[in-house]
């Protein structure tokens, strides 16, 4: 019997604000706290809300014959707790149905899988732990940023103890298969992987409201229709962005109702079921290996790492910012784990992309700056302050170990000239209550005069 795995992507960056070339070594703080919590909560307002409590009716009215996945990054979970804290609840009440799954995926929503294996594996366990904590479940299937998928990483997500990874269902990866099937790892085949239909998933995300489109109006009877009609075929993986429903594809292009209707549709126009990703990795026998030398992912027409790691300017920027890997594993300071948590999210790389073809469109919707230049800029600057606070705790160079030590002697002098101005400042104030207990007049000097005065001694 054929079964349908939805899955949803569910993340937000940490957006930085214009942080210029003087800030750089004199002001510390990066983000934009503004557009970080209207944007959280418009989406939450328009998408997560609304879509959970959707998800939860149409669990409850099948009986938990609908089923559904989740993949929430570190920095989404962060941002909740800090703007929208009822949306975890939301999730909270949606995991305690027993029939939505929570997938694992890396912390920071990175890119660190294309770089270091260990910082890799520290994300996902740090991941893990926090869905643990929030939903009660330890994730079993695994799914990597951005679908972002190889043998090598394939290898090491199956060493780590996952049944499963998902991938996209490239067409130059598949040939002549189909996505509707289950595949194992090239290099360890204990590694089930679900591989992504992204015709399906596709008319969903990005062509629904698209009235020039040749299937307009889309609705859950044709698309089940669709689903029917490809014969033999054994599992359809349709995986896409959860902001698809209310954000990218607004609540008036009748989306929700599309989604309402769907699990009835399949239901009663098929004998088709829904799946989670473990359930499907554990239900289906697969049928061959496939074979992934080269990174892919779901991102564009070409399905590979060139919307973050296509140009110059992006390969600059990550080469840079994961030099500071093997000093920042010494570092236990909260601030500065969190700020290098943020500087790897993937999105900042994607501003970064040139692309103005096929998928241009597609790359402005979602970028905050005016240019990939810009964004570029921006970064760099950011990634240049932090490398200077690094400085400060993991030294590079021993002129950076001297340096490091005058900045604190320094600091050490400012804060004993700060206590003796408190002291001064008390003390006057103590002396001007006296002398008007005993009806004297005391003039008292300022206490940088009195600095000043010692100075010039």
């Amino acid at each position: 019997m054929k079964s349908i795995c939805f899955y949803f992507q569910v993340h937000q960056p940490f957006r930085y604000r214009r942080y210029r070339f003087f800030d750089i070594g004199n002001d510390h703080y990066y983000y934009d706290d503004y557009a970080n919590e209207s944007i959280l909560r418009k989406v939450a307002d328009r998408c997560y809300l609304p879509a959970n409590k959707l998800m939860l009716e149409l669990i409850k009215k099948h009986k938990g014959k609908f089923k559904i996945a989740y993949s929430i990054s570190g920095l989404a979970l962060e941002q909740f707790e800090l703007y929208a804290p009822e949306v975890i609840d939301s999730f909270k009440a949606l995991a305690d149905t027993g029939h939505v799954e929570f997938l694992s995926e890396t912390y920071s929503h990175s890119l660190v899988s294309l770089k270091n294996h260990d910082l890799f594996k520290k994300q996902v366990t740090d991941h893990d732990l926090l869905i643990e904590k929030f939903f009660g479940q330890k994730p079993q299937v695994f799914r990597n940023t951005e679908l972002i998928y190889s043998d090598e990483i394939g290898a090491l997500v199956a060493d780590m103890g996952y049944k499963a990874m998902m991938t996209e269902g490239a067409r130059h990866i598949l040939g002549w298969k189909s996505p509707n099937f289950l595949y194992v790892n090239a290099i360890n085949p204990r590694l089930k992987v679900l591989m992504r239909n992204f015709k399906l998933s596709d008319d969903l995300a990005f062509r629904f409201s698209n009235r020039g489109w040749n299937e307009y109006p889309l609705t859950a009877e044709k698309y089940v229709g669709w689903m029917n009609a490809l014969g033999n075929d054994e599992i359809l993986n349709i995986f896409l962005d959860y902001e698809a429903f209310g954000e990218h594809q607004a609540a008036d292009t009748g989306i929700f109702s599309f989604m309402e209707h769907l699990p009835q549709a399949v239901f009663k126009h098929s004998k088709m079921t829904f799946a989670l990703p473990s359930e499907v990795a554990t239900k289906f026998q697969p049928v061959s290996v496939v074979s992934v030398p080269q990174p892919i992912s779901w991102a564009d027409e070409e399905r590979d790492l060139s919307a973050w790691l296509g140009n110059e300017l992006q390969d600059e920027a990550f080469n840079k910012l994961y030099e500071l890997a093997d000093r920042m594993s010494r570092v236990t300071d909260n601030t500065m784990i969190k700020d290098w948590n943020y500087l790897q999210s993937s999105d900042h790389f994607y501003y970064m992309c040139t692309k103005f073809f096929s998928d241009g469109e597609v790359h402005k919707y979602f970028n905050p700056y005016e240019s990939p230049y810009e964004a570029f800029i921006n970064y760099m600057n950011v990634l240049s302050d932090f490398k200077l606070r690094l400085n400060s705790f993991v030294p590079e160079s021993k002129s950076e170990i001297e340096i490091a030590g005058l900045n604190k002697i320094l600091e050490e002098k400012d804060l004993k000239l700060k206590k003796y101005e408190a002291e001064i400042k008390t003390l006057q104030a103590k002396q001007a209550k006296q002398a008007k207990q005993n009806g004297q007049h005391v003039s008292t000097v300022p206490s940088k005069t009195l600095k000043s005065k010692t100075s010039s001694k």
